[in-house]
């Protein structure tokens, strides 16, 4: 499974090399940087030790969402106390979740934020599913260095799943899902439920394929019927 590595306007040159060197040790290659240009200062380098082809082949973009731009399946990490969302998977329980989704969709991305503020609320809407690591006390928390390296050990067992032979529309099927579940609730006059939508984006990223196939002729069929 191809998974991308995504630092949100990062700060530290520092904390970029540190990022780097964890993503070579556990095989990871795709870094991408965004709206930060921390990574061209020489202590990223330096930090990366070793690690310069994953500092040399880093991609920049202006936005998350253009990061995102090729991306089937996103995990954003983020802190309990500043999401709106509810449901949290542990970089232990991601290993499942990742490896069956590696089954029909090809590339994924983990997102990191902010070294002081992490993720906004509209950068955390473009992810599937948030992820937190469970610690015993909320201070000292994990620098970003720290915390890529916590992810990148537990999901290193993915790089050696392969790619779909034939992903097709089933690469675009999560998304589809959500954008017709969107539409939907449009339809029923109750998109303004703001505590259901974000129930909807938090439960949609757990379904396994067959899960999200079938919800979709579900949908097919409500569609057919309110068309009546």
């Amino acid at each position: 499974m191809h998974l991308s590595i995504v630092l949100v306007s990062p700060a530290r040159a520092e904390n970029i090399g540190a990022a780097a060197r964890a993503m070579k040790t556990m095989g990871f290659t795709d870094l991408r940087i965004v709206a930060s240009e921390a990574h061209h200062e020489p202590a990223a380098r330096r930090v990366a030790h070793g690690s310069g082809d994953i500092i040399d082949n880093i991609t920049h973009y202006e936005t998350l969402a253009d990061a995102l731009h090729d991306i089937s399946f996103t995990v954003a990490t983020t802190a309990r106390s500043r999401a709106k969302f509810h449901y949290y998977a542990t970089p232990e329980e991601l290993v499942p979740l990742l490896a069956e989704k590696s089954q029909w969709l090809g590339r994924a991305a983990l997102v990191f934020g902010r070294e002081d503020s992490g993720l906004t609320n509209e950068e955390l809407a473009l992810a599937d599913v948030l992820t937190g690591v469970p610690m015993a006390a909320d201070y000292p928390s994990l620098n970003l260095g720290q915390a890529v390296m916590v992810y990148c050990y537990q999901l290193a067992s993915l790089m050696q799943i392969a790619a779909p032979q034939a992903a097709g529309a089933d690469e675009h099927q999560l998304v589809a899902l959500r954008a017709r579940t969107q539409s939907l609730l449009s339809r029923l006059g109750v998109a303004d439920d703001i505590k259901m939508a974000d129930w909807l984006d938090q439960r949609l990223g757990l379904l396994e394929q067959r899960d999200t196939a079938m919800l979709h002729r579900l949908l097919h069929d409500i569609e057919k019927k309110l068309a009546e």
